[in-house]
């Protein structure tokens, strides 16, 4: 494939905390635009911090990131910049309590990028539409269940107009019968053509929404397949063994 197919490249990133434990080992990975990527793996095995690096929440010891072709990690990054291109939702849903859903949404298209309240607002309200929370736009986060809060916190990512979205985990946090509400709206995007890197522990929404599976353990690639591969015949042992696990538990 041709260099300037890829929206995202990652190349031989090193990480590791306290100048120790490395966490990622030489990991190489590149998205092409409109794919789903799913990441796996047991607890501690980079999932979460790949993403956090990807989104300059955490600074890398080696290696490099693109964006569009261009390096995000040469050390001139803006990331005021960047995280507009690259939205990221949490498990925690990190909303502002004393706003409405409303506000919280608009602030970083009025603040961050300048647009006007109109233009912004008419963007917000097809997006809350979109979620089904348009009746929620005054309402303030106290007021709205987990699985609503983080259907607001896609729409504020959204809002950005982003080219890459992140999805850490973003349903740990909820009770089983909201997870679905959350994960249909990515479902959606993923329809739409969204780029989307997503860790989840949620196994059949993973078969259902990615192109390509990532399964990591001690910070590197140990399977990459099309989800009906690594689900119906996963290559190596470590993959076998933590596919058992969740067929045990279900």
């Amino acid at each position: 494939m041709n260099q300037r197919e890829y929206l995202l490249e990652i190349k031989n990133l090193e990480k590791s905390f306290d100048n120790s434990t490395k966490v990622l080992k030489d990991f190489s990975y590149s998205v092409t635009k409109g794919e789903v990527v799913v990441i796996l793996g047991p607890s501690g095995c980079g999932k979460s911090t790949l993403l956090r690096c990807i989104n300059g929440l955490e600074p890398i010891q080696a290696g490099t990131i693109l964006l569009d072709g261009q390096s995000i990690t040469d050390g001139k990054t803006k990331w005021s910049q960047i995280r507009q291109k690259i939205g990221m939702v949490f498990q925690s849903y990190d909303l502002f309590p004393h706003m409405t859903v409303f506000e919280n949404i608009l602030l970083g298209p009025l603040k961050v990028q300048g647009r006007t309240r109109e233009e912004a607002g008419l963007a917000g309200e097809k997006l809350l539409e979109r979620v089904g929370l348009l009746e929620k736009k005054n309402a303030y986060p106290r007021q709205l269940s987990g699985g609503q809060k983080q259907r607001v916190a896609i729409v504020r990512a959204l809002m950005m107009e982003p080219e890459i979205m992140l999805f850490d985990e973003v349903t740990a946090a909820l009770d089983p019968e909201m997870v679905r509400e959350v994960l249909d709206v990515i479902l959606e995007l993923a329809k739409g053509g969204m780029t989307m890197l997503i860790v989840t522990h949620e196994m059949q929404f993973a078969r259902a929404i990615a192109d390509r599976i990532l399964f990591l353990d001690e910070g590197q690639i140990v399977e990459s397949a099309a989800p009906e591969d690594f689900f119906g015949h996963p290559e190596t042992e470590r993959a076998q063994r933590f596919l058992n696990i969740f067929q045990f538990e279900k």
